[in-house]
């Protein structure tokens, strides 16, 4: 999903099973397993916390309402992903772990699953969860007129369209607890996304009126609102333990309550005085302190987390070969050694590629990666290039930010790495919101580059590359294309082994190099801290708290 790109704790996931039948193996060896991770935070018996106590955290105000298949973006994700629960979860460390289903198998060649569902399941309004609760949510989120962004997420179930309403014919209810999904092309890792939270079922109401219950929507995870208004817009949101949930995240805690912060230096002043539970974010003044500040109660990890900016192929000056000399330009002309230890102390790690170091396939010597290094020489060189196609003026170079998070100083060193190489103006354009300026990329309304990245919604390469940059994808908002980067993507997709299909998107990879559709910049790590009220802090591979684990002393 598009991100604040948070970082979190995470271990190296092990290597996707070559086969998908050993996949669906592996997972089924799990399905009685946690999901939680080996700890960062200090472990405390059932006897000395308080089971009704709620945990605090920070947030940002949600894009769209909260249902599965509109919570693409990271303010709602956060929340959506406690309130449902999907055919799969992810342990901590990125492996797939069976939730809502007792068993997924795929047939000889993966192109057809069969999901058998756990019996027993209801959504907090008391109405059974059945295939027929899957199948409708997945025909809602991939209908071309609902115009959702998750609709990509399905595109390979056969029924799918891109140019007409459709209903996913591929999937076909056998009982009330048994389903299958046909696809257009064998897909080796499908089980690996069924864990992403636009994969999770709604209650039949949620269709009567899709904005009222995203409101108040109605779910079978973890946890639930606390209330018909547990929403207050921009200011909170609050959730308590669902004590009818059947699966594997069962809460140590009485629930959770985001508060809403548009100032990470305010969360950070309530976090130092016991006033927040967990801040997963730090201000940038905050990064070299907080070590021994929140000693014992901090965490500097590797995530699954990209961060870049985009350049829109909208905008004049920015397509054709004069934009790619002009992308290529831009990313030699950024020294990012110098930014990381300036501005991140050393927490964040300068990009090779377009995925992450903690996800298998990640790679520092790609074809072409000599492009993410300074360059000034070949910066200049390029840019010339491009002004002999079109000249680009007294033309300024603009980078769009949410100011609510933590980007203006990366922002500003990267304007001035890129103004001092290039000798043209570079300003950061500064939006009060994340919401704000998400809509304006939405819009195709940005008047240059903007802030970007990807924080995983499964732990895959192919997740960082198909939902990026493949024409159409959900998050190519910037309107990237190129045919032979989509072949390789489902060539790696139809691979049989993990090998083959890393060969396949490192060589889709290596296209990206060329055009650049972003510029990558640097992984994140996860930044967190906590206050002296809770123990058993952990962050999940997907760079979120595990809240469920989180207990807090009586």
């Amino acid at each position: 999903m598009s991100t604040e790109e948070k970082g979190r704790d995470m271990n190296r996931f092990s290597k996707v099973a070559k086969t998908a039948a050993m996949i669906a193996a592996l997972t089924l060896s799990m399905s009685g397993c946690g999901a939680s991770s080996n700890g960062s935070g200090s472990k405390s018996s059932q006897d000395s916390y308080d089971k009704t106590a709620i945990i605090t955290t920070n947030g940002s105000e949600p894009l769209n309402p909260l249902t599965p298949v509109q919570s693409v973006e990271s303010g709602g994700a956060k929340v959506a992903t406690q309130l449902f629960a999907g055919l799969v979860t992810y342990s901590s460390d990125g492996k797939p772990v069976l939730d809502a289903a007792e068993s997924i198998t795929p047939n000889d060649d993966s192109a057809e699953w069969t999901v058998k569902l756990k019996s027993g399941w209801t959504f907090t309004n008391g109405e059974k969860m059945t295939s027929d609760s899957f199948i409708d949510s997945w025909n809602y989120a991939a209908k071309l007129s609902n115009g959702l962004q998750a609709a990509s997420y399905f595109s390979n179930i056969q029924g799918y369209s891109d140019s007409k309403d459709s209903d996913l014919t591929g999937v076909k209810k056998v009982d009330d607890l048994t389903f299958t999904v046909a696809l257009n092309k064998p897909e080796s890792d499908f089980l690996m996304r069924l864990g992403y939270v636009a994969f999770a079922p709604m209650p039949s109401v949620a269709f009567d009126d899709m904005k009222a219950y995203g409101e108040h929507p109605i779910g079978n995870g973890p946890y639930k609102m606390a209330s018909d208004s547990a929403w207050h817009h921009d200011q909170k949101i609050e959730l308590v333990a669902n004590p009818d949930y059947k699966g594997i995240r069962q809460p140590k805690n009485g629930g959770i309550t985001f508060n809403l912060y548009t100032s990470l230096n305010s969360a950070y002043a309530d976090v130092q005085s016991d006033n927040l539970d967990i801040l997963d974010t730090l201000p940038d003044s905050a990064i070299k302190s907080a070590d021994t500040a929140f000693k014992g109660r901090n965490v500097n990890q590797a995530a699954a987390i990209f961060q870049s900016i985009s350049i829109p192929y909208y905008l004049e000056h920015w397509s054709g070969e004069e934009g790619t000399l002009r992308r290529q330009a831009i990313s030699y002309a950024i020294n990012r050694d110098t930014i990381v230890q300036k501005i991140f102390n050393g927490t964040r790690t300068p990009a090779t590629d377009f995925s992450s170091p903690v996800v298998d396939g990640y790679s520092k010597s790609l074809e072409g990666s000599d492009v993410l290094s300074y360059n000034a020489d070949k910066a200049k060189e390029l840019w010339a290039q491009a002004n002999a196609i079109s000249d680009y003026g007294d033309n300024t170079f603009y980078i769009a930010y949410n100011a609510d998070g933590s980007h203006k100083a990366w922002v500003d060193a990267v304007c001035n790495s890129i103004k001092n190489t290039l000798g043209i103006n570079a300003e950061g354009d500064p939006y009060p919101t994340f919401s704000a300026s998400l809509e304006d990329r939405l819009g195709a309304k940005l008047k240059g580059a903007t802030r970007a990245g990807w924080q995983a919604d499964w732990p895959s390469l192919f997740n960082f590359l198909n939902e990026n940059y493949r024409t159409g994808a959900s998050s190519d908002l910037e309107g990237y294309s190129n045919s032979e980067f989509d072949k390789l993507i489902d060539e790696g997709a139809a691979s049989t082994s993990s090998e083959d299909a890393i060969k396949k998107f490192q060589q889709a990879e290596e296209i990206l190099l060329k055009d650049l559709p972003s510029v990558p910049l640097w992984y994140q790590n996860v930044n967190g801290v906590w206050s002296t009220k809770v123990s058993n802090v952990n962050f999940g591979w997907d760079s979120v708290p595990i809240y469920y684990e989180v207990t807090k002393s009586k």
